[in-house]
């Protein structure tokens, strides 16, 4: 069940990325859904589930986007395993400590991608500071709307419920 729940979350957030963010935010890259959804994982289901969604969601992104294959997932497996890891060693119920990992995750996916490109590119790209904080925000943004809508789901499905038994609560 958590390998069906991984996959799929992986490929819903692949095929969000490429068909409806370049229309969201205007081609410029402003948020990275696999990122988002490796976040996600880690945080959930631990740093194994981290490892597994980032190595898959990263070489995914690298293939399809063109560039030097493995180094998305290099970051992202990086990022989905120290994600693991919070998920699991610290609290990360309330809605600040989940915006904090989802912005520092996104710094770091950024630094590991931008350094490995300076160390294996001649010609790496350059990221700019703004684009890094606004990429930052949205991701944070979108991982908490994420989480609050995940654990609002089961309660809606049982209020439904109730009321469809003739029950109301």
């Amino acid at each position: 069940m958590k390998a069906l729940r991984l996959v799929l979350t992986i490929a819903v957030a692949l095929v969000l990325q490429t068909t409806l963010a370049r229309f969201l935010v205007r081609g410029s890259g402003g948020v990275d859904l696999a990122l988002v959804a490796v976040t996600y994982l880690g945080l959930t289901l631990g740093p194994t589930a981290g490892i597994f969604s980032g190595t898959i969601a990263g070489l995914a992104q690298d293939s399809l986007g063109g560039g030097i294959v493995g180094v998305g997932g290099l970051a992202k497996t990086v990022v989905g395993f120290l994600a693991g890891i919070v998920g699991s060693t610290f609290i990360v119920s309330q809605t600040l400590p989940r915006f904090v990992v989802f912005f520092g995750a996104t710094l770091l996916q950024v630094g590991i991608t931008t350094g490995l490109y300076f160390l294996l590119d001649p010609q790496p790209p350059i990221v700019g500071r703004y684009a890094v904080l606004a990429e930052s925000l949205a991701n944070a943004l979108l991982g908490v709307v994420l989480f609050q809508v995940s654990e609002g789901i089961p309660g809606i499905l049982d209020r439904r419920r109730g009321v469809s038994r003739g029950r109301v609560r």
